[in-house]
């Protein structure tokens, strides 16, 4: 089989409304690993419209997506730039539409979150709300429509408004030895030929597996 090709707009033969992101998007603030993806119905090609919002450049919080994530129709990253002043009396962003061009007192505690990261190997299900500045750990899972305002763990799975942890994945020793086999790392020809590794459960096999 030919080597996979992480910049291909369309990779599931006959089928576009899955788009490989590293295609699409074009936002230098979005960072997307090789192999990440996009499936939208409606057309994958609309990610940065439907998907980041409230990301403006003048506040230049950045959006990182590892490899290999899969991301299904209608998440939704909430970038900082969706933060209104509370510290006042009225949380509209005067300065922001033009009333003025000075920073007003209730802006005094308005502060970024920082950079939203996404791990590698992370699935992210159809509605789900990703808050600003949220790190998600490698191999996790966001359930469908669960919004997510904290941290989530590697291998974690979050389901629910609030978004909880409800277990990991596997246990602490298999989560450990997958952070440190990081296959998502390996050359592309190595993971294709270990996939079915890869995609299984034995943790010692992966192990074993020669990267070079």
């Amino acid at each position: 089989m030919p080597v996979p090709d992480p910049t291909l707009r369309h990779p599931i033969a006959g089928w576009k409304g899955t788009a490989y992101l590293r295609a699409i998007v074009r936002n230098p603030l979005i960072e997307v690993g090789d192999f990440s993806y996009y499936d939208d119905s409606r057309g994958p090609e609309h990610f940065e419209a439907r998907c980041v919002r409230y990301h403006f450049d003048f506040i230049g919080d950045r959006l990182i997506i590892g490899r290999f994530v899969a991301i299904a129709q209608g998440a939704q990253f909430i970038m900082n730039g969706a933060n209104h002043p509370m510290g006042g009396f009225s949380t509209y962003p005067f300065n922001m539409v033009g009333f003025t061009d000075k920073p007003t007192f209730s802006d005094d505690g308005l502060k970024s979150r920082g950079d939203t990261i996404i791990g590698h190997d992370v699935w992210i299900g159809r509605d789900a709300v990703i808050m600003p500045g949220i790190k998600v750990g490698n191999g996790a899972i966001i359930g469908a429509h669960a919004v997510v305002a904290r941290n989530v763990p590697a291998y974690g799975v979050v389901v629910g408004n609030p978004g909880k942890v409800k277990r990991l994945r596997f246990d602490e020793p298999t989560v450990a030895a997958l952070e440190e086999i990081r296959w998502w790392d390996w050359p592309v020809e190595t993971i294709q030929a270990n996939v079915a590794f890869i995609a299984g459960a034995d943790i010692e096999a992966l192990k074993a597996v020669h990267v070079g």
